[in-house]
């Protein structure tokens, strides 16, 4: 198997780690600062534990690559949680997904990734698949929220593109970027850090699955795939939360929903069976 292939069932991974999000935050009542508090402590311990001294020896070329890895990766979980609290959920993920945009757009210039057909035709057509995907769920209400849900999507762009530019800097991004989220809810969540038994089990997987050790496979598939791959190769995402709600809640999808979700699958199997698409390794120190 080529190592971009292997890259790729990385992001797959990660992705879906990531989409159990959705049905753990919806198990319990504690309040969004909260349940991102206690899921960014319990993901940085995972990857210092996986990690180990690649997070705490200095690795990597450039500070400042390293600084707006942490502050995107900090700003995209956060504006996101609070997209979410001020609109429907259908509403941030989607608009979230626009971060896929900035990235196929922003790749050649920070990257010096090209822009090729395959990529522009498989992300029209996963958007499109996507807006089927949550047909009858959007709403006008919660503008504030919307526009917080691009500002996510830019963050969550500029994180790929940070972490892809200065790979050597993507494992410690991820986890100090846990530490000092973590450090900045504190003073709003101080007065209420208890748990129930249900709630830290809960916030104890998302931590470290969800978080941890999605990332961890997220930071490890795109050393070998273009940010643009990745993005789209993320993707995965929204299309198997439902699975999980369905598996767990007994919650149906709609017919469009499901059409939608198989456009999606069929846009990013399109992609990585593309046969001249290069393997793309980051330079070795």
């Amino acid at each position: 198997m080529s190592e971009r292939r292997i890259g790729i069932l990385y992001i797959v991974l990660a992705a879906l780690l990531w989409s159990t999000g959705g049905i753990g935050i919806k198990a319990i009542a504690d309040p969004p600062l909260k349940v991102t508090f206690y899921r960014s402590v319990f993901a940085a311990i995972t990857l210092f534990a996986v990690f180990r001294r690649d997070v705490v020896v200095r690795r990597w070329k450039s500070s400042f690559a390293f600084g707006v890895a942490i502050v995107c990766y900090g700003a995209c979980l956060t504006s996101f949680v609070v997209a979410t609290k001020w609109t429907t959920a259908a509403n941030a993920i989607f608009l979230q997904y626009a971060g896929v945009v900035w990235v196929l757009l922003a790749a050649p210039f920070v990257l010096r990734e090209p822009m090729r057909r395959r990529d522009v035709i498989a992300i029209i057509a996963a958007l499109a698949g996507m807006a089927l995907f949550f047909i009858g769920k959007f709403e006008a209400r919660g503008m504030a929220g919307n526009a917080m849900a691009l500002v996510s999507s830019v963050f969550f762009a500029a994180l790929i593109l940070s972490l892809r530019r200065e790979h050597d800097a993507s494992r410690a991004a991820v986890t100090w970027g846990n530490v000092l989220l973590a450090l900045a809810l504190l003073p709003f969540i101080a007065s209420d850090l208890s748990l129930t038994p249900k709630s830290f089990a809960v916030l104890l997987f998302l931590g470290v699955f969800q978080i941890g050790l999605a990332y961890a496979a997220f930071v490890k598939g795109l050393k070998h795939i273009t940010a643009t791959e990745a993005s789209l190769t993320g993707m995965l995402e929204p299309v198997a939360n439902p699975i999980w709600v369905l598996l767990f809640l007994g919650e149906v999808p709609s017919a469009y929903a499901i059409a939608g979700g198989v456009i999606v699958l069929v846009a990013i199997a399109w992609h990585t069976m593309q046969s001249d698409h290069p393997t793309v390794e980051m330079p070795a120190d």
